[in-house]
């Protein structure tokens, strides 16, 4: 779908309806809803809204990548007026083409289009990932974790798992593939976390990649399996965990569980990296 288009010449692409602003570029709902296919606007803000929560489940801030504003339009005769919009982060961009109506050809394309240029910018938004620090690939990788999460949810509930509870059991699924039999709660007591810690943020890099190929690898296999049942989900989830776990033991790797657990969490790491402090994460 070239740069999200359609066969009509006609219509805008996704990139030529970029905005920036003091170096930093965003996108404006009303111009982003007919170039997905929604002449409605009160039905595409259902959609942001889906896309809001989606991006508070990958552990980020909605108010960073959604902004309620003003715009000014025409109403003709040389007369303007405000009206509600709201700027849209890329990564808020790609939410929403996630949480979209998937019968939509543009929104099937845009799925793709996103993966492809949400991971070209981080890349171009970083250095090469071998000469980052270990803080510096956590920080990246959990990114990149919470991008495929986001995705895999979408996935997972094009085959049922539409509830927090019916997710968390998803979830659980893939864990106990990937740690041998270990489940979230067992993983989160193993890393000696707090009830409100996630373990995610509380992983090195190792292991972060391993939990990123687990959840990139279950989303095509939902996808190309056609799942479309709340067990079906589960038993991928879990399989792939086994196969992703296999593999490690085939490499000669440290299982995940065995993996040493850093001293300072994504969050500590974000804090310093605001204040520009440089530090180094891992217990050895």
């Amino acid at each position: 779908m070239a740069d999200v288009e359609t066969t009509d010449s006609g219509r805008q692409t996704f990139e030529s309806i970029r905005h920036e602003r003091a170096g930093a570029e965003y996108w404006l709902a009303r111009q982003l809803a007919p170039l997905l296919d929604y002449q409605n606007y009160r039905n595409f803000l259902a959609v942001v809204e889906k896309a809001r929560v989606a991006c508070t489940r990958a552990g980020l801030a909605p108010a960073d990548h959604f902004v309620d504003i003003d715009t000014m339009v025409d109403i003709g005769s040389g007369a303007r007026r405000e009206i509600a919009d709201i700027r849209l982060s890329r990564y808020a961009c790609y939410l929403i083409v996630q949480n979209g109506d998937p019968t939509k050809p543009v929104i099937a394309q845009g799925q793709s289009y996103f993966a492809i240029q949400t991971r070209r910018q981080e890349i171009q938004d970083d250095p090469a990932f071998g000469t980052l620090s270990e803080d510096e690939r956590r920080l990246m990788l959990r990114r990149e974790v919470a991008h495929h999460n986001t995705a895999l949810a979408s996935a997972a509930g094009q085959a049922g798992v539409s509830s927090g509870p019916d997710y968390a059991v998803f979830q659980d699924h893939g864990y106990r593939g990937l740690y041998g039999g270990r489940t979230m709660r067992d993983i989160h007591a193993d890393k000696g976390l707090k009830k409100s810690q996630k373990i995610l943020d509380h992983m090195g890099s190792t292991e972060l990649a391993a939990n990123l190929f687990r959840a990139t690898q279950t989303e095509d296999k939902l996808k190309r399996d056609g799942a479309r049942t709340r067990a079906q989900a589960n038993d991928i989830h879990l399989a792939v965990g086994k196969k992703v776990r296999a593999t490690i033991g085939d490499l000669g790797g440290v299982m995940p569980e065995h993996l040493p657990t850093p001293d300072t969490s994504i969050q500590q790491l974000e804090r310093r990296r605001a204040k520009g402090i440089k530090g180094d994460g891992n217990k050895g």
